[in-house]
């Protein structure tokens, strides 16, 4: 094992690795298929913050795994959650993603479909090539997991009545199961107790909630150009997030009818009028404040990990996830 690198020197390291990540990706994504080289590659290459394949490699090399199977499982889970997000696009008609056109808008909902699936089976067949049955067994029950929270999240569609617990099981569902299992995955590579892979997919599962409670909250909070993604697309799909249900609970008998309508007709008509509401109602603070949490149940999961340069990185992250614009 080679030693831990300086936390100053971690940046610089974790580019290599996901520059190695990357050439996993790129390789991994050809096909004798035209089209599907060319889907996968627009969605590929606009980019993202890869959190996912970096949970992977950082739990890995926390604990002491140092295998080339860290970048194939980490391109893994990138081709997991870019399959999730062609269809996701095309559910939720959505026409802008980090910053560009989603591939449903570029090249039609049905190509964009069949290429999701190309991206699940792809991934799968990378995990049969690690000849690990624990790997297939958490990615399995990921994926699983994952288009249940998508069909979680379509009935609670249009629905102004959904509660907070069950908003917050489409996120466990839907966005943090995959977190859980790339930080799970790090752990099982490298071996790890049974307790330590348990508090490595509990600090991603709370992670992925503190993401996906801040992202919900920019939809009324950001701007198009800083998230890459048209501001109030939430409301326009009908989706009752955090924002929205403290609002209600909070706001006047006209203010609530209001949201509730927004909600039940997919409206933007009057889309400055909610932020107002949100924003009065303390509705943004109180879901930051619910990801802070979220965010501070991860870093207590940490403490199970050996002190090193990777586990600063996965503290960071805790930051960061809470604290951002995009």
């Amino acid at each position: 094992m080679s030693a831990a690198p300086s936390s100053a020197a971690l940046p610089q390291l974790l580019a290599a690795e996901m520059a190695e990540v990357d050439a996993v990706i790129r390789r991994r994504l050809a096909s004798e298929v035209a089209l599907i080289n060319q889907i996968s590659h627009y969605i590929v290459s606009a980019g993202g913050k890869r959190i996912r394949p970096q949970l992977v490699i950082l739990f890995a090399r926390a604990l002491g795994f140092e295998g080339p199977q860290r970048h194939e499982l980490a391109a893994v889970v990138e081709f997991i959650h870019t399959a999730t997000l062609l269809h996701d696009d095309v559910v939720d008609e959505s026409q802008l993603r980090r910053g560009r056109d989603t591939a449903n808008a570029v090249f039609g909902n049905a190509a964009s479909v069949l290429v999701g699936d190309f991206l699940y089976s792809r991934a799968f067949q990378m995990m049969v090539s690690i000849d690990r049955m624990r790997v297939l067994d958490v990615l399995a029950e990921a994926t699983n997991i994952i288009a249940e929270g998508e069909v979680l999240q379509l009935m609670n569609m249009h629905d102004p009545d959904t509660d907070i617990e069950a908003y917050l099981r489409v996120i466990r569902y839907k966005t943090a199961k995959l977190f859980e299992a790339s930080a799970r995955l790090g752990a099982v590579l490298a071996n790890a107790p049974a307790t330590v892979e348990q508090a490595s997919a509990d600090y991603g599962r709370h992670l992925g909630t503190a993401f996906q409670l801040i992202d919900d909250l920019l939809d009324y909070e950001g701007s198009t150009d800083a998230l890459g993604k048209n501001v109030g697309d939430d409301l326009r799909e009908g989706k009752p997030t955090m924002p929205l249900l403290i609002a209600m609970e909070r706001a006047s008998t006209d203010e609530r009818q209001l949201i509730r309508h927004a909600i039940e007709h997919g409206e933007q008509e009057r889309l400055d009028e909610i932020i107002a509401i949100v924003r009065r109602t303390g509705a943004l603070e109180a879901t930051r404040e619910a990801a802070r949490a979220e965010a501070g149940i991860a870093r207590q999961c940490l403490e199970h990990l050996p002190a090193s340069p990777y586990r600063e990185a996965l503290l960071e992250f805790c930051v960061r996830s809470v604290d951002r614009s995009a």
